[in-house]
């Protein structure tokens, strides 16, 4: 049992303590007190060597009986100790091997010394941190899967459509077999994105933030008049920053397709940029139906949607902010976002070069 060889050490070092104090101690006390013990009998008449015998019979006893005591008293404080350590300890390391198995439920309690307790609420926070992560595997998987259920769906209804004879071969039909496999394309290609799977990136350089928010408002700006959707651009430069300009070009587009799928039409949206402190902000706001605060700081999350009942034609695929955050955070900024009562904002600062 370990509460026994805790026991059985802390026994072993107080009687190596209490030890190595009587053996200093009976030193002292026999070659010290024994001759001034002599003298005064001495001087009382009586003889030395009876002096020296009395004092080494009555001495002795005495060392023996403390020996005797502080060896049981190392002994209890031995099981005391370990009694208070070991069970905190061993309860711990029972929870470690049934996390370690996959419970993540059970937290370890909060008992023992002042270090033990410590010790087993960070253990606590690393169990709910582990809990977390499990649940966004989870939900990323599920929502993974779903996103790639769909095209695969629509495609083998068209296939086996085809093979009936219920659709004839005609470019229109593979037109549309065309674009879901398209989809999964640009699936395929968000998930690398967000894994970081491209060994060819090319390495930051300057860039003038201000020059690609422009261009990106130019590319997005057919999606935002099919909707009616006046977009204001804000944009003076040069600002430079540090960074690769094609995925300084993708967070700008995700954020501007972002935009247009969640204001209604002709509402109102704005790209904005600014410098201060040293830093280049960028943000895009549009009207509309603002973002609960519960839900806010979820919205970078893979696959997250604040509206549940959103599909894929409307909502996207629920990782266009995700890419936004990681590329961002690549490049040694950060972002976020405010929303309230008709208005939504998104943004992102990078350090100027």
């Amino acid at each position: 049992m370990s509460r026994d060889r805790i026991a059985a050490r802390i026994a072993i070092a107080a009687l190596g303590v209490a030890g190595m104090t009587l053996a200093i101690v009976a030193i002292g006390v026999m070659r010290v007190g024994s001759d001034a013990f002599a003298a005064a009998m001495a001087a009382a008449g009586d003889s030395v060597a009876h002096a020296r015998e009395m004092f080494d019979s009555s001495v002795s006893l005495v060392l023996v009986l403390a020996g005797v005591v502080a060896s049981l008293g190392a002994v209890l404080l031995a099981m005391v100790l370990a009694r208070r350590i070991a069970r905190p300890i061993e309860r711990l390391a029972e929870i470690a091997a049934r996390t370690a198995e996959g419970d993540l439920r059970t937290t370890a309690p909060d008992e023992g010394p002042a270090e033990v307790r410590a010790l087993a609420r960070a253990y606590n926070v690393m169990v709910d941190r582990l809990a977390e992560q499990e649940a966004i595997r989870r939900e990323f998987v599920v929502n993974a899967s779903h996103e790639l259920r769909t095209p695969l769906t629509n495609l083998q209804g068209y296939l086996e459509a085809l093979r009936d004879g219920v659709l004839p071969p005609d470019p229109a039909t593979f037109d549309s077999l065309r674009e879901e496999v398209d989809r999964l394309g640009r699936l395929a290609a968000s998930l690398d994105l967000l894994a970081g799977a491209d060994p060819g990136r090319p390495l930051p350089s300057d860039v003038d933030l201000a020059a690609v928010a422009r261009t990106a408002a130019d590319l997005a700006a057919p999606a935002f008049h099919r909707r009616s959707i006046a977009l204001e651009v804000i944009a003076t430069g040069p600002v430079t920053v540090h960074a690769r300009a094609d995925e300084l070009a993708q967070v700008l587009s995700n954020l501007l397709q972002n935009a247009v799928r969640y204001t209604p039409a002709g509402g109102r949206a704005r790209l904005e940029l600014e410098t201060a402190d040293g830093r280049a902000v960028v943000r895009v706001t549009n009207s509309g139906p603002g973002i609960p605060a519960p839900d806010l700081p979820r919205v970078w999350e893979r696959f997250y949607r604040v509206e549940k009942s959103r599909d894929r034609a409307s909502g996207g695929a629920g990782i266009g902010l995700a890419i936004v955050k990681r590329l961002v955070e690549e490049a040694g900024g950060n972002v976020g976002a405010t929303s309230e009562a008709g208005s939504t904002t998104f943004w992102f600062a990078l350090p100027r070069a």
